[in-house]
């Protein structure tokens, strides 16, 4: 039988047995390439820089420049070539994916996100690979949606099951996959489409079960009997470990924005200088310690750490060079995500503070544990902002169930700072830096009071806008933004509007862009008024002008 009688025949089935065969293809699907992607990331590294440090001081220098140098240009010439929207982590590309496109992912996200990806983190960039998975699972997804014939407005099914089972077999948590999906990309915990995140994310654990292990991520010993002490010093390192998180989305941040100011560095070329910064604060470690939990997922030194093998002086050192290397590695533009170094500085973060506190009062070895395990989730939990995922992760990372109440404990004091600190958690601020207002996306789930709002409440108060026709603007105004269409002025007045396929062409052919028509409303207009006006313009642009005086104020 052809693979075109199956996708035939699938269509004749009940819509509920239909439905529950295709989360189970997402789910083997997207669980299939979190492994692949995590085998690529585990064997580039092991081959490169940790065959490296076993080799003289001199060619491991050299040899380690050599890899984060050359894998970091790859990766800015694949991003900047063939898919911007492969960089970072891709959690909030996906997410705006999920709610502004109806889940269509393009399958050039798929192969660029797993290339470029298992080159940075594998390569050595201090970056995670979980948050790749939860994309390239539901990127995945998404294209196995199209091919079983789901319409382009249909899959946001298919990319919330495979985000689920994609983090499910990247960090071997299924309960976790299943949290982090509802609280942060779906926002809805009660949402129609739980049941098809639950069924993707166990078949995602089985199929890194069947290829991987069962093992946890981190092995751990016992933690039998922590004393009271360790249940009183819990709020002061989760508070600790969730103000480093804070910082770490603060400095990212701001680099981000101050990157966009390096016009004479080309934005391929960017990503490498994350990665040289990397390179020397890793290698200075490395030389001082013999450790190299600066590159990469730093998995091992974080294992050493939770098996208490390293010293509270090591660790402080561990904490400050990877947040350097981390903030810089993701603000440059390079392809990784978060959670990995996270859950580092709030692990560093834990042993550190259980040192100190160790010098005056007596702690059990099982008090340095949970103290370090209660900084990884308070640190995951003040940047994610996803309480019961930062609790679910460790506990499943690290199958000790003796650790639940002091993440509770910590879980409570990490998003007490996260909310009294941060405005948004770190994928939101990135989307608002990108220009994406997630309230201007995501449907109310009261559409009768919601559309009696002003259309102030969904407009974009600063837009791109040309003030001129010229070769010179409309080339600069395309090369920096992704948009599709954008309003003209001229003298002041409103003209019309430029759709991208236009300027596009008028520039081949060297002649003036035609505009289309401008559509416009007023702010005393509801939104329930402007939905015939947005159906109207051929441009799906409406602009919002000031009645006195027909100026501009935004656009919808």
């Amino acid at each position: 039988m052809s693979i075109q009688d199956i996708l035939r025949k699938s269509h004749r089935l009940p819509a509920r047995t239909r439905t529950i065969l295709l989360t189970c293809a997402y789910g083997l699907g997207a669980g299939a390439i979190a492994v692949a992607f995590q085998i690529g990331v585990n064997t580039l590294f092991n081959s490169t820089i940790v065959a490296l440090s076993h080799k003289s001081q001199t060619t491991f220098l050299i040899g380690s420049l050599l890899v984060l140098i050359g894998t970091a240009m790859a990766v800015g010439f694949l991003l900047n070539r063939f898919c911007r929207e492969a960089s970072g982590s891709g959690i909030p590309q996906l997410k705006l994916a999920f709610w502004k496109d109806f889940g269509f992912v393009p399958w050039r996200v798929v192969w660029v996100k797993f290339v470029a990806g298992i080159l940075s983190v594998g390569g050595g960039s201090s970056l995670g690979r979980e948050g790749p998975s939860v994309q390239l699972g539901g990127a995945l997804a998404s294209n196995l949606a199209g091919a079983f014939g789901e319409a382009k407005q249909k899959r946001r099914l298919a990319a919330a099951a495979g985000a689920s089972a994609g983090l499910a077999a990247a960090f071997n948590t299924p309960l976790a996959a299943i949290t982090f999906t509802l609280e942060e990309i779906i926002e809805d915990l009660n949402s129609p489409i739980l049941g098809s995140v639950l069924l993707a994310s166990v078949i995602g654990a089985f199929v890194v079960h069947g290829l991987v292990g069962k093992q946890p991520a981190f092995t751990l010993n016992r933690v039998d009997n922590p004393t009271w002490v360790a249940y009183v010093l819990t709020p002061l390192v989760a508070a600790a470990a969730a103000l480093i998180g804070v910082l770490f989305q603060k400095l990212t941040l701001d680099l981000r924005v101050t990157r966009k100011n390096f016009a004479k560095i080309p934005p391929w070329l960017r990503p490498v200088l994350g990665a040289l910064v990397t390179w020397i604060i890793g290698s200075v470690v490395f030389i001082y310690t013999g450790h190299l939990g600066v590159f990469g997922l730093g998995y091992a030194d974080l294992s050493a750490g939770l098996n208490l093998e390293l010293g509270w002086e090591l660790c402080a050192v561990l904490l400050i060079a990877k947040i350097i290397a981390t903030f810089t590695c993701y603000g440059f533009g390079g392809c990784g995500g978060i959670f990995s170094p996270l859950l580092f500085l709030g692990g560093m973060c834990g042993l550190m503070f259980a040192g100190l506190f160790g010098l005056v009062i007596h702690l059990q070895p099982a008090d340095h544990i949970i103290l370090a395990v209660v900084g990884m989730s308070a640190c995951l939990g003040a940047v994610v902002g996803a309480p019961v995922t930062g609790i679910l992760i460790v506990f499943e990372m690290t199958h000790q169930f003796a650790l639940v109440p002091a993440l509770m404990i910590g879980a409570l004091v990490s998003q007490a700072v996260h909310r009294r600190l941060t405005k948004h958690n770190f994928y939101e601020a990135i989307l608002i830096q990108d220009g994406h207002e997630l309230k201007h996306v995501i449907p109310p789930r009261d559409m009768q009071s919601w559309q009696q709002f002003p259309v102030s409440a969904i407009a974009n108060f600063h837009p791109v806008v040309l003030t001129s026709l010229s070769t010179e603007q409309i080339q600069t105004t395309l090369r920096a933004h992704p948009y599709q269409r954008f309003p003209v002025l001229q003298d002041g007045r409103l003209a019309g509007v430029l759709l991208r396929k236009e300027a596009e062409a008028a520039l081949a052919e060297k002649r003036v862009p035609k505009l289309e028509p401008a559509i416009i409303c007023f702010p005393n207009q509801t939104v329930h008024d402007l939905q015939s006006v947005i159906i109207e313009s051929a441009s799906l642009m409406v602009i919002l002008l000031d009645e006195p005086n027909g100026k501009m104020l935004g656009l919808i």
